[in-house]
């Protein structure tokens, strides 16, 4: 019987699971990533995939990452995980444990997931939106990862949304990230009230000016960068992850404000919540090989 073995790096957590061949979970095991240490990363997951897999002799093994890996070199960049730049994860980790690697960024993974397991299991190509912290997207066609030429496929995060616009940690000017990430929504409404709070008080004040005013910005920004997204790749659905993803008008308003942007005279896209919560990423790196 072939098992499969994900592992979901995270900037506060690594967790593993362990799923037979109709991929029910055997087991499943977390703990919290070794801070600011590479190698002790390293070693935490290898020693989380000998304990969760001392029963078994034949499983495949992937592992979803935070950032980009890099199609020239196959090491990390753009990771919010600093020490993992420039790391060649697959490669370190096959060489720990002498077994095969898969590796995937965690958008692509989240897309898998929901594609496969979670709300679109029932769509041929999904795409799927991370929307917390940073701002990422996975394609997933026929059950099958699209990564593209270059690796980047998805990446609608950085497609400009206002041209000389907020800057972006990527260098850029007017990315989707800049305007639509938590942080970015927070470092708004600051701008605009002069108070520092975070993104769930923010939603308690959306009846004054200032919370209309933000809230329109918002939804105006969330409209136009999904409907860029459906006019070039018109999607069979489209799955929201990431904390914001727990903004209950972003599939009300957010749809219409979608909607009314696309090129089409008719569009039901379908905007729907991810099922599998953060449990998505540790399915998705399972599902790999």
């Amino acid at each position: 019987m072939l098992h499969r073995v994900g592992v979901d790096l995270g900037g506060t957590k690594i967790e593993a699971i362990l799923l037979d061949e109709n991929l029910n979970t055997i087991e499943r095991k977390r703990i919290p990533t070794p801070k600011n240490d590479y190698e002790e990363i390293i070693s935490s997951i290898t020693n989380l995939v000998s304990e969760i897999t001392s029963n078994v002799s034949d499983f495949t093994f992937g592992i979803c990452t935070p950032g980009a890996i890099s199609k020239q070199t196959g090491k990390m960049k753009n990771s919010n995980t600093q020490c993992l730049i420039g790391k060649s994860i697959q490669n370190d980790l096959e060489n720990r444990l002498g077994i095969n690697v898969f590796q995937e960024n965690d958008a692509n993974c989240f897309a898998m997931a929901e594609a496969t397991m979670g709300s679109a299991t029932n769509h041929s190509m999904v795409f799927g939106v991370i929307m917390g912290t940073g701002v990422g997207g996975g394609i997933v066609i026929d059950k099958k990862i699209h990564a593209g030429r270059n690796l980047i496929a998805g990446e609608w995060g950085h497609h400009i949304l206002h041209t000389n616009g907020n800057p972006c940690y990527c260098g850029k000017l007017g990315c989707v990230e800049a305007y639509l990430s938590g942080p970015a929504l927070e470092l708004r409404w600051t701008s605009l009230s002069n108070e520092s709070i975070q993104l769930p008080d923010i939603l308690t004040k959306l009846d004054s000016d200032i919370g209309i005013q933000w809230k329109t910005e918002f939804l105006e920004n969330f409209g136009i960068a999904l409907a860029n997204v459906i006019d070039i790749l018109d999607p069979d659905a489209i799955v929201l992850g990431g904390g914001l993803s727990n903004i209950d008008f972003l599939y009300s308003l957010g749809k219409e404000n979608v909607y009314e942007k696309v090129f089409s005279d008719h569009i039901d896209t379908p905007i729907i919540k991810n099922s599998l919560g953060d449990s998505a990423g540790v399915f998705g790196a399972a599902l790999l090989p």
